[in-house]
């Protein structure tokens, strides 16, 4: 019996690579992304870079883009009738001054802007971020008032890489000011590409300012909440809604929440959801619908939101107020409605001329994530789409960074081009600054992730270059390559404090990586740049590294003396403290009051 070739049966069961190699060296054994073959090109041509391969039944891509909703005054020029999706194609009005990003594009002017997101994008040149923000694949969320400030320009759209978006704002009995512009701070250092104030308590207009003065990235509002402070719901008017969109835009925010797609003809869609309306901006406007017996204002008035975007270069985040708040409800009527109408806001918007990206849900079971991606790939004819997780499981509060994690990643594989991130404060409370860290560094993960899987170059650069030091057994490289060198140094000395050819887990004897490095015909652990082979006593851990230790499955004090009264009550709370600081009790003596006293709280 002739036994089978191996090798070649493996190589034959290869799928056909067509897609960019994430690696710009071409490094290691695989051969690159099982991504569709990327094509950055203008217009419609493009409408397929960085995207995963359809399964079966999937919506198209839309075979129009924003060069098909172009502002009733600008006319084709003759000759260009079949191929209008350029600059020479069109004719600005008489007098036309360009306002926004998208403006510019169309007119085939390469901004200040693109050329620094350019600089960030190093798989992109400026020339062709113009055209992914003329076609409407792009977004540049810059107020010409925040970059007199501190902004950095960005960019958000399926050529770029993932971004990630960190929510935040003061509540009315949680935070304030000088908190919200710390965890803004906090946000950005562990890679938020933009942040959105949510705030609902405090003086909201000082946070904002505060929070837009201090921000180098982008910043969103979902600015109905500022227009009912101080009123009812029922008592908006469009004069109201005006006044505030201008004034936040005046203040520098770079993009807004409108909430325009909730509409009367949906509500009895949701009567019968487990959970109903979970958008607070959804659920208002359709009480204020309700009341009134009138379609959405935001709707009915939509060109008039657009002027106020227009002049100051708003961007438009679409708000999706009917996004589901469970799994059972999700891809239901009233969302896949309300999705449809997105599509009608966004070009809309276009015919203004304001930049567009559009939001997303929410609560999806993991084999529903591929198609809302691509319907709204269709639907919205390829504008940014813009998800919350979405969570892929209801079950586990307290974990829903980790729930949603898993779903940003697949929502990310298949078409989103931002991720809001969950935190594990998320259906429990308003996230603190160690909250905001785990939020942002989940997502980072789920955003990476999707750009090594889609192809795009150089992305998984980084990821080999820890690989090689992680086979020389060059823990200091490996640490200085890694997303948070202080928590990977202090897992690493926590076991052993010397930096040795095995690690704690393994020992000497049995680590593969040691043994791999030691056999000739390998390569692995060679190359020149990471040799190492000289076992060193490693620096004492910092004060972060020691705090990181410390939290280990230990609840903070700070969070513990926060807890309800019930709580503080049980751990015998002295002076606004847990009987559990440690100010208080030995360490030992902490532990057994939170594993024993809080854990009869629960039983």
């Amino acid at each position: 019996m002739m036994s089978l070739n191996h090798v070649e049966r493996g190589s034959e069961l290869l799928p056909k690579i067509e897609a960019s190699d994430p690696s710009s060296s071409h490094a290691g054994t695989t051969p690159g992304s099982f991504a569709r073959a990327s094509r950055i090109a203008a217009g419609r041509h493009g409408a397929l870079t960085f995207a995963s391969p359809d399964t079966p039944g999937m919506p198209l891509p839309s075979e129009k883009t924003a060069w098909d909703f172009m502002p009733p005054d600008w006319t084709v020029q003759s000759g260009f009738e079949s191929n209008y999706e350029l600059a020479a194609a069109w004719q600005p009005p008489a007098g036309f001054e360009a306002s926004t990003q998208l403006e510019f594009a169309r007119l085939g002017i390469t901004t200040p802007e693109m050329h620094r997101v350019a600089e960030h994008e190093h798989h992109l040149t400026a020339e062709q971020i113009r055209d992914e923000v003329a076609a409407g694949r792009m977004v540049i969320p810059a107020n010409k008032q925040h970059l007199k400030y501190k902004l950095e320009p960005m960019c958000i759209g399926r050529a770029s890489r993932t971004k990630i978006n960190a929510n935040m704002g003061a509540s009315p009995v949680s935070s304030g000011t000088d908190e919200e512009v710390e965890k803004l701070k906090w946000a950005e250092r562990w890679g938020a590409d933009t942040v959105m104030d949510l705030s609902t308590g405090g003086d909201l207009d000082a946070c904002r300012d505060a929070i837009v003065r201090n921000s180098t990235v982008p910043i969103g509002t979902v600015p109905i909440y500022s227009m009912i402070i101080g009123r009812r719901i029922e008592s908006l008017t469009m004069e109201m809604v005006l006044d505030s969109l201008e004034h936040q835009a005046q203040q520098g925010v770079d993009y807004f929440t409108i909430h325009a797609g909730v509409l009367q003809e949906h509500l009895p869609h949701v009567r019968d959801r487990l959970i109903g309306i979970v958008s607070r901006g959804g659920s208002l406007l359709a009480k204020w619908m309700i009341h009134h017996d009138r379609q959405n204002l935001m709707y009915s008035h939509w060109e008039d939101i657009c002027d106020v975007m227009r002049r100051h270069d708003v961007t438009f985040s679409i708000g999706d107020g009917l996004r589901p708040g469970g799994l059972a409800d999700a891809t239901d009527v009233a969302q896949l409605a309300e999705l449809s109408t997105l599509g009608e806001l966004t070009e809309r918007a276009w015919r203004k001329g304001v930049q567009v990206m559009v939001e997303g849900p929410g609560h999806v079971p993991l084999d529903q994530i591929e198609f809302n991606m691509k319907l709204q790939r269709r639907l919205c004819h390829g504008a940014p789409f813009y998800v919350l997780g979405p969570l892929v499981t209801d079950m586990f509060p307290g974990y829903d960074h980790i729930t949603s994690c898993i779903g940003a990643t697949n929502a990310a594989w298949h078409g989103a081009s931002m991720l809001c991130y969950v935190t594990p404060k998320e259906h429990l409370g308003l996230p603190k600054k160690d909250d905001v860290k785990q939020g942002c560094v989940a997502y980072k993960i789920a955003a990476h992730a999707a750009d090594v899987a889609l192809g795009i170059p150089g992305t998984r650069d980084r990821d080999d270059e820890l690989t090689k030091a992680r086979a020389a057994l060059n823990w200091q490289k490996h640490f200085d390559l890694s997303f948070d060198p202080d928590t990977a140094r202090a897992y690493h000395d926590e076991d052993l404090d010397v930096d040795t050819d095995f690690c704690a887990m393994c020992g000497h004897d049995w680590c593969s990586v040691r043994i791999s490095k030691e056999i000739q015909e390998f390569a692995s652990g060679k190359a020149k740049e990471f040799e190492w082979d000289k076992a060193k006593v490693t620096d004492a851990l910092t004060s972060e590294q020691k705090e990181i230790l410390e939290k280990r499955g230990v609840l903070s004090p700070d969070e513990i003396h926060r807890l309800a009264s019930k709580t503080k009550k049980t751990v015998g709370a002295d002076e606004g403290k847990a009987g559990c600081h440690s100010d208080l009790v030995d360490a030992e003596g902490a532990k057994t009051i939170q594993v024993v006293q809080l854990g009869s709280l629960v039983d």
